[in-house]
Parts: C-alpha cells; structure tokens; sequence
C-alpha cells in the first residue's frame, strides 16, 4: 500500500489497506473497503475517501458485501484516525482546532498528529480542508451560489476560499458548475501506448488520457468536465497539443512550451511539480519524492497525487515505483507504464 497507490490496493483487494481508505464506484453509487470480494470495477469510476462517513456524505452507500462502515481489526492509531474523520466529516463547517479533533479522535494533540501522518500522510488541518473543499463543491454542484455555499463549508470569507482554489486553472464557480463556462476541445491520437486523448480551455491543455477508444475517451472526459461545453467533434486546432503527447510516448523531447490548466490542491501541485523534475530514463520511490518535498513522512498522500495526475504523459507519474524498483500500480496500467519507462530507458542509454 505504501508504494502502490489507492488502484493498485484495489486491484489486489489489500487486506492491510483496509480502515485506510474506501473508495466509492460511481456507476453503482456504492461504496467498498479495498478488499471488497465484489466484482472489480474499471478505475475511471472509482472515487476515493479517507472515511466511511466522507464517502456517505458525498452520496454513497455501504457496500452489503463487505460492510466498509465496520470498523476492522483493533488498531489505536486508525482508531484515533477514524473518529477524528468520522466526526469532521459529518460537521467540516465546524470549528476545528487541534484540541477538538484530538478529543474527537481520544486522544492528545500530539498523538492525533502522528496517527494522522501515519494512515493517510497528511495534517488534521489537510484533512478538515479537504472536507470543507469537497462540502464547497458539492454545494456549488446543487446550485447553490458560490457565497451560500463557501459559508455552509465553514470558509469564513470569500478571499479564503479562494486563496484555497488560487492555482491556474478554472475559478470556483466554474469548477463547481462541472466547469459551465468553459469550452473545452479535445482531439485523439494513436500511439504505441494506446489511444491518447487531450483536452484543452482557452487557457491549456486540461486532461490527457489514455483508452481503448475515442468513446471510451471522449466519454470520460465529459464524466470529469459535465457541464462544460465539449465540442461534439475532435478539433483540428490541438495539433501542437499532439505533437507533445506523440513526443513523450516515443521519449522524444517535448516540442515547446506546454501551457496547462488544471485543478488540484497546493499538496497535489507539489507532488506533480516535483514529478516533472524527474529526468526522462529516472525512476524514484513514492518515498524518494516525498523525501524530497521536505513531507518524507507523506508517502501515501504522493501516491494519492500520483492516482489523480489528470494529465496522463505530460506529468510523468509513470516515473514514480516501488521502493524496489517495481513497476507498481498505474492509472492506465502497468503494461502502458512498463512500455514509457523501457522506451525512456532506450532513449537515455540506461
């Protein structure tokens, strides 16, 4: 789990990643603890929370299977971890210091610090704002204005929640209409690895994605932008776009500038700043770039990063491994990861 990421404990139904996280399927509105004995379903339709709670607040079920809102084998530190997120995420426009969430959690400040860092990588603090930003975005999505809704999350003023969102990219009304305003482009293109889609705004390039086929493709991008206006049809403009996904399958150096526009928290930012960095023909552990953020104790949250990279190729997640050198868990499969890191490795002479 340390090193495989979220899928890959999905994937091989890991006993020990279960109380760490569940993940919900949108398709069935259902959702499971990583070892559910239940059909696996395809990645694009998994959606992955830190709690039970989290993941009924956003709409989901219990799976009848493997009853994820039971609590698995005693751990203090997941114990601690649970009802501290249990309680957040049934009230996150509460005011939470450190003291409440540590006497939520039964424990000390210190001790609700560790175990947090420990099971999911990241802060109390991270987690009471991920919360907060998840209740924003679901408020935006029923309609409500971006006022009502960033009030009923607990932000105290508007220039708080967007200093949250103040990252290139879509504004919060826009992002949380499903992107309404928008006009996104895409276009396809075969390459060794697969069909590549990408997709752009006015601003940049907003999502790459590899898949089987162009409606496989074009419909997970409409499942990530709903309410944007995406062409009906492939656009002859994103020509440039192409030349640099066609460039980095075949490890050739990429053709110019690459202006994005994407979402992400400052953690996920960071995470993907620091996997450009990683020389094509390099690979890295998920704890080498945790290391190297200053967060050596994040390994799981740059993982989590990795699994929500929406720019398949351009940042190269596919450069992170297990602490081993294996090929571990990949969005778009360890074949397609394999084949990017040995042509990569031609390329440089390693």
């Amino acid at each position: 789990m340390m090193t495989g990421g979220l899928w890959h404990a999905v994937a091989s139904r890991d006993r020990a990643a279960d109380g760490l996280f569940v993940y919900g399927v949108r398709s069935t509105h259902v959702y499971c603890r990583p070892s559910c004995p239940s059909r696996r379903p395809k990645p694009d339709r998994v959606e992955y929370f830190p709690s039970p709670a989290m993941a009924e607040a956003g709409g989901y079920r219990a799976c009848r299977r493997c009853r994820p809102e039971v609590a698995p084998a005693h751990d203090p530190a997941l114990d601690r971890v649970r009802h501290a997120c249990d309680a957040v995420a049934r009230q996150p426009d509460a005011p939470w210091t450190s003291a409440r969430m540590a006497r939520a959690g039964s424990a000390s400040v210190a001790q609700l610090q560790r175990s947090f860092r420990d099971v999911l990588g990241l802060s109390p603090r991270d987690y009471v704002a991920a919360c907060r930003r998840r209740r924003f975005l679901n408020r935006l999505k029923g309609g409500q204005s971006v006022t009502d809704a960033l009030y009923e999350a607990g932000y105290g003023s508007p220039s708080r929640v967007y200093g949250t969102f103040e990252l290139p990219g879509m504004t919060p009304a826009s992002y949380g209409r499903g992107g309404q305003g928008a006009r996104i482009r895409w276009s396809t293109t075969r390459t060794s690895l697969g069909r590549v889609l990408v997709a752009a705004t006015d601003r940049g390039l907003c999502f790459v994605e590899i898949g089987p086929d162009n409606r496989t493709l074009v419909a997970g991008l409409r499942r990530e932008f709903p309410r944007a206006s995406v062409d009906a049809h492939a656009s002859p403009t994103l020509g440039p776009f192409i030349d640099v996904v066609r460039a980095i399958a075949r490890a050739q150096p990429v053709p110019g500038a690459v202006p994005i526009d994407i979402r992400g928290t400052a953690f996920q930012w960071r995470v993907w700043r620091a996997l450009t960095r990683i020389p094509s023909g390099e690979t890295r552990a998920y704890s080498s770039v945790a290391a190297s953020m200053g967060r050596p104790e994040a390994t799981r949250a740059v993982a989590r990063a990795c699994a929500t990279n929406p720019l398949s190729l351009v940042v190269p997640c596919h450069r992170v491994v297990g602490r081993d050198g294996s090929v571990t868990g990949y969005r778009w499969g360890t074949r397609v990861k394999t084949a990017l890191l040995s042509t990569e490795g031609r390329r440089s002479g390693r």
